[in-house]
This record gives structure tokens, sequence and C-alpha cells, in this order.
């Protein structure tokens, strides 16, 4: 009887500092989430002043040159496709989820498609799938590392192959979504066609309605200006997309943590109500004994 109470009592102990441990993880993952929606929130402005920027260059360039933008714009290269994912565990279905969304959609994509993947679990979640990445990108650790991942990406898609650049660009990832009525958070497998920037998208950005009643104007070479801002264009993309990646990817680590504080405390409860029940049962028997051997000596 007192060596099964040691034994609950180690395993109880055990229990609370793996509770401990998981409310650390809580901390850490709540606590990422913030600065990675931040980040998200404090794109939003820039981006919109890079979008209006080339909405001005657009507007103000001349046809001719705009129909040679189409036929460059137009010229074949390489296909690839993005999967953000992990590189740590404890996430869910986060990585299964992002996964077999980008398989769905790269089975409509026509040609050979260049897979490139950010995070090892996601990678090897895609070649379990039969899709080998021909890339890994390290998943940032900050925001402050995020800038780095996205220049590695725009070199990669400037360094000529077998078929010249990166003429179209997918993007796969999760994006955060609202919180469940019960806890934790939902987030949502997304693609974006990041190239080619066509004809249709220029048409789009022509089309946005100017803040001001004054009419832009671009400094400088028309030329030199959007090339800059669609250098712009494509980081901020990129950024955003690891940036959601990065915030659903935490929010699924605190859903699990959850998931999993909820279960230590059911098995503490249990494993309390058996300690307290073999503690009762122990004195009950010593107060037997006791009763016992008084009524033995009164005879």
């Amino acid at each position: 009887m007192s060596d099964t109470r040691v034994s609950l009592r180690h395993k109880i102990d055990s229990a609370g500092e793996l509770r401990s441990v998981v409310r650390t993880m809580k901390a850490v993952a709540s606590s990422s989430i913030v600065q990675y929606e931040r980040a998200v929130l404090a794109l939003t402005d820039y981006a919109r002043t890079v979008e209006l920027g080339l909405s001005a260059c657009f507007r103000q360039a001349d046809a001719g040159a705009m129909q040679d933008r189409s036929r460059t714009s137009a010229r074949p290269g390489r296909i690839a496709a993005i999967v953000f994912g992990s590189d740590q565990g404890l996430v869910g279905q986060f990585n299964d989820a992002i996964a077999d969304h980008a398989v769905q959609a790269l089975e409509g994509v026509a040609g050979t498609v260049e897979l490139w993947t950010v995070g090892e679990r996601v990678q090897a979640r895609l070649a379990d799938s039969g899709h080998a990445s021909s890339r890994l990108f390290t998943v940032p650790a900050s925001v402050g590392a995020i800038s780095a991942l996205v220049t590695q990406i725009l070199v990669a898609m400037d360094a000529p192959g077998s078929t010249g650049r990166v003429a179209e660009l997918y993007l796969f990832h999760n994006r955060p979504g609202a919180s469940k009525p019960g806890g934790g958070a939902i987030y949502t497998p997304v693609t974006e066609r990041l190239l080619p920037l066509d004809a249709a998208w220029r048409r789009g950005l022509m089309q946005r309605h100017w803040p001001t009643h004054n009419l832009p104007e671009v400094l400088g070479s028309g030329t030199t200006t959007l090339a800059a801002l669609i250098g712009e264009y494509l980081f901020v993309c990129l950024f955003r997309a690891c940036a959601e990646s990065l915030a659903s990817e935490n929010a699924s680590r605190l859903a699990a943590m959850q998931r999993a504080e909820k279960n230590i405390d059911d098995v503490l409860e249990g494993m309390k109500t058996t300690s307290n029940r073999l503690r009762q049962s122990s004195i009950d028997e010593e107060l037997f004994d006791v009763v016992s051997g008084f009524e033995a000596l009164s005879h």
C-alpha cells in the first residue's frame, strides 16, 4: 500500500512539472502570435503605399512601354511553388493541412513545377505524398529573421535555371482566422499566385482610386522607379505570407498546448483522487487495527 502511494506521488510530481512546461510553451506561443500579427498589420499601410506607387507608374507610362513590358513578362521561364510550413513539432495538423492543400492545388498547374519548402516538417510531409522539394529554407525564429528569408527567396527567383528565371510563382501558406468559441484558433490554407505580374494585375492597380485630388507624378526614370516598386511589392507579399504562416503555426501550437494542459489536468485529478482514496483506506485500516487491539485487550 505504501509503495503504491509513493509511486502515485512521484507521478503527480512529474505531471505537475510537465504542466509547468506546457504553460511556459503556451506563454511563448501567445507572445509569438502577437508579434507576427503586428508585423502583418504594420505591412498593410506600406503595401498600400507601394501599390499606389505602382498605380502612378502605370498611369504615367505610355502605351508602347506597357506593351514592351507585357512582352517581357510573357517570356517563358520556370514555374515555382513555395510551401510555408514548420521546422518544429507540437503544431497539430498544421503541416498536414498546408501540404494536402498544396498537393491538390498543384494538380491543376500545367507544366513542371519546382517545389520549394520553408520548413523541414512540411518538406517531409510533401515527400511522403510523392512531391520532393528541390530547395529547402529554414523557418525564421523571429520577425527580424523574416527579411533574410525573403531575400534568399528573391535571389533564388532571379537565379537562372535550365529554362530561365522564375516566371510563374505560387505561394501556399496557412492564414490565421477567427478564434474558436471553445478556445484555440482557426487557420485556413490559402493559395497566392504571385507571378506573373500580367496585364490583368496592372489594370487592377490602374483602376485603384487615388486618395487625393492631386495628380501623382513619377520622379526620375520611370523604368527604374517601376523596377524598384515591383521589387518592394514582391518583398511585401513574401514577407506577409511568411508572417501569416508563423502566426498560424504558433496559434496551432497554442491550441495543442491548451489540449495538452487539459489532458494533464484530467490525469492529475484522477491520480489525486486515487491517492486520496488509498490514503483514506490506509487510515481506515490503521484505525481498524487500533480498535481491534483495544477490544482484544478489554476481553
